[in-house]
């Protein structure tokens, strides 16, 4: 009676994650479907198909998604260079100095982690139409270059680094930065990666912001460009819209492919389960 109880949980739990996994790829296996076939089997399986890849052509030349994939690359590299240099120095800060109104300063960093990047948009509109950078890419950058999370998860990290190697370095002349530099950055870099996946993947996918913000093709995003190519009334099928999904996401999906066990390791190295 006793061995039955986990054994039956164990079995309900992996029953439970294997429904979810199948909801979850289900959508995918859909969209990957209809993509690589003609748009006569968007509602029909047929295991003898003929494969195809002119959905993908004729999505790429239905609108400018070479220009929409151009400007998301400077976006997401744009808020990610910053990212990585405000939250290196404000982590390394909070982590290794000792200052008046440490713990309060760092409390408002973290309350960053509980308002909405909504609440903002309209304040952070208008100050992007005072700064005149309303329809450029960088009007989309600027409200995310802080970021209360990765100030957090580079803190973490940086305060499990013996503070033998600071001394030690600080005996070779190293000043502050050069110990940044040389000791904490190095041994950080699985969690910069991991950070950096989950920065590229939100920027990537964010969509109301850069809606509201940008006007021209010059400065939309692949899912601003997606939206509005989705929403053309003009007869496009479903195989082609599916085609440019896969299309805008499929570079996400390799890179977390690549990179999920850094990815995973390195939040487990910084205490979060």
């Amino acid at each position: 009676m006793t061995a039955s109880g986990p054994r039956f949980d164990q079995a309900l739990n992996t029953l439970a994650a294997w429904a979810l996994a199948l909801l979850w790829f289900l959508p995918l296996a859909y969209a990957i479907w209809t993509a690589i076939h003609p748009a006569a089997y968007e509602a029909r399986f047929d295991l003898f198909a003929p494969l195809t890849a002119d959905n993908f052509v004729k999505a790429w030349e239905a609108a400018p998604f070479a220009r929409y994939f151009l400007n998301t690359v400077i976006l997401v590299t744009m808020i990610l260079i910053g990212q990585f240099i405000l939250c290196t120095l404000a982590a390394y800060a909070f982590a290794r100095f000792t200052f008046p109104g440490r713990n309060i300063l760092f409390a408002l960093v973290l309350l960053q982690l509980l308002v909405m990047p909504d609440i903002l948009m309209v304040e952070n509109y208008q100050t992007m139409r005072l700064l005149g950078l309303v329809d450029t890419i960088p009007a989309i950058a600027l409200p995310y270059i802080a970021s209360g999370f990765g100030i957090f998860l580079l803190r973490q990290t940086f305060m499990t680094i013996p503070k033998e190697l600071d001394e030690a370095a600080r005996i070779e002349g190293a000043s502050f930065l050069g110990v940044l530099w040389r000791v904490y950055i190095p041994l950080a870099k699985p969690t910069y990666l991991a950070y950096g996946l989950v920065s590229v993947s939100h920027h990537w996918n964010n969509f109301l912001w850069p809606l509201i913000v940008t006007n021209s093709v010059d400065t939309r995003p692949v899912t601003v460009g997606l939206s509005i190519f989705s929403a053309i009334d003009s007869g496009i099928e479903w195989s082609v819209i599916n085609a440019a999904t896969l299309m805008t996401s499929g570079p996400l999906l390799i890179a977390f492919l690549l990179f999920q066990r850094q990815f995973v390791q390195s939040f487990m190295r910084a205490g979060i389960k």
